[in-house]
C-alpha cells in the first residue's frame, strides 16, 4: 500500500490535506550568511501560522549537511498538528565544503538510501524524499553524480526525486537524465522553481513527460514568479496537466519569515491560494493543494512493493 513517509512515520496519502509542497523549517547554507533557519520557536509559529490557515502537510526540502535539524521535527508536528515530511539527498556544491564532499564521494546512493529507510542520523527520522539540484542551464559533474545517486536511491526504495532547477532552467536536461538515462519513471520526479523561468514551452514539454511541476515561492526581485504564475499553471491546466501541478512557499531565510515581516509559510494560502482561484477556479485549486501532493510523494515503501509505482 503507498503511503507518505512523515517524520511521524508513514500516513495515508488521503490524510496529508492541504499541502505545501516545498519548503523550509530549517535552512542554512553558506552563501546565506547571518540568514539560517535554526529557531525551533519561529519554525513552530510559522507552522501554526500555516495551520490556522487550512495547511496540514509541509514537505521540507532541506538535503544532507544544511541544518536539517531531523531530531525537532518529530514535536513540532506534533504540536502544532501539521504533517511534515522530511529529505535526504544533496544540493549543489557551492553550499558545501570540501572535506564534506570528499567523505560523501563513493557512497552517495547508499547515504540517501539510509536516510530514507534507517534514519537521519540518530534521529530516528526517515526521509521521505530525495532532494537534488540542478545548474543554470546545465547539469555540471556534480549535479551528475547527485542525480545518479538519486536515481539509484529511488530504484531501491522508490522515493520521489525533487530536484531544485537554478533559476527555474534545464529542466529538459534533468528529465533527459533522471528519466531517460537513469529510467526513473517520470512521475516519480518533481521539478521545482520553474515559476522562475517562464517559459510556457519549456514547461509544457516537461509536463508532457509526466513529472510533476513545483510553482514555489513568493517572487524575488525581479523574477516573474507572481505576476505569471496564475497564466503559466492555467495554460498547463488548460492543456490537461493539472493533475501534475504543485504549489510551494520555498522559505529559505530567517527574513523570509512570517514570525519577522515576510511572508512565510501563511502566504502560501492567505495569497497565493486566492489569486489562483480567481484564475483556475477554488475547485482545481484545491486539488493542486491536496490530491495532486498525495500522489506526488505516496510511495509503496514495502520491500517487496513496487515503489515506482
Amino acid at each position: 500500500m503507498s503511503t507518505v513517509r512523515t517524520v511521524l512515520g508513514d500516513v495515508p496519502p488521503g490524510r496529508l490535506g492541504v499541502c505545501d509542497a516545498h519548503d523550509h523549517l530549517f535552512f542554512g547554507s553558506p552563501r546565506l550568511p547571518g540568514q539560517e533557519l535554526r529557531s525551533v520557536p519561529a519554525a513552530r509559529a510559522e507552522l501554526a501560522a500555516f495551520r490556522e490557515q487550512g495547511g496540514r502537510t509541509v514537505v521540507q526540502w532541506t538535503p544532507y549537511g544544511l541544518g536539517r535539524r531531523a531530531a525537532d521535527l518529530p514535536p513540532l508536528s506534533r504540536e502544532t498538528g501539521v504533517h511534515v515530511v522530511a529529505a535526504t539527498g544533496l544540493h549543489q556544491a557551492v553550499h558545501y565544503d570540501d572535506e564534506t564532499l570528499a567523505h560523501l564521494r563513493g557512497r552517495l546512493a547508499e547515504v540517501f538510501v539510509s536516510e530514507l529507510t534507517e534514519g537521519i542520523g540518530t534521529s530516528g527520522v526517515r526521509a521521505g524524499l530525495v532532494k537534488v539540484a540542478g545548474g543554470f542551464h546545465a547539469l555540471d559533474a556534480h549535479a551528475r553524480w547527485t542525480m545518479a545517486a538519486a536515481a539509484e536511491a529511488h530504484h531501491a526504495t522508490g522515493a520521489p526525486i525533487a530536484v531544485h532547477l537554478e533559476l527555474g532552467t534545464g529542466a529538459l536536461d534533468v528529465l533527459d537524465l533522471l528519466c531517460g538515462e537513469s529510467g526513473v519513471p517520470p512521475h516519480r520526479v518533481i521539478l521545482g522553481h520553474l515559476n522562475r523561468s517562464p517559459d510556457l514551452v519549456v514547461q509544457r514539454q516537461a509536463a508532457e513527460s509526466g513529472c510533476y511541476l513545483a510553482f514555489d515561492g513568493p517572487s524575488h526581485a525581479h523574477h516573474a514568479t507572481d505576476w505569471r504564475m496564475p497564466d503559466a499553471v492555467r495554460a498547463l491546466a488548460d492543456a490537461g496537466h493539472g493533475d501534475r501541478l504543485l504549489l510551494g512557499g520555498d522559505t529559505t531565510t530567517a527574513a523570509a519569515r512570517s514570525v519577522n515581516g515576510g511572508p512565510g509559510m501563511p502566504y502560501l494560502l492567505r495569497r497565493v491560494r486566492p489569486r489562483l482561484e480567481v484564475a483556475l477556479g477554488a475547485e482545481l485549486v484545491e486539488w493542486i493543494l491536496t490530491a495532486n501532493p498525495a500522489r506526488a510523494f505516496a510511495v509503496d515503501w514495502s520491500p517487496t512493493g513496487e515503489g515506482s509505482r
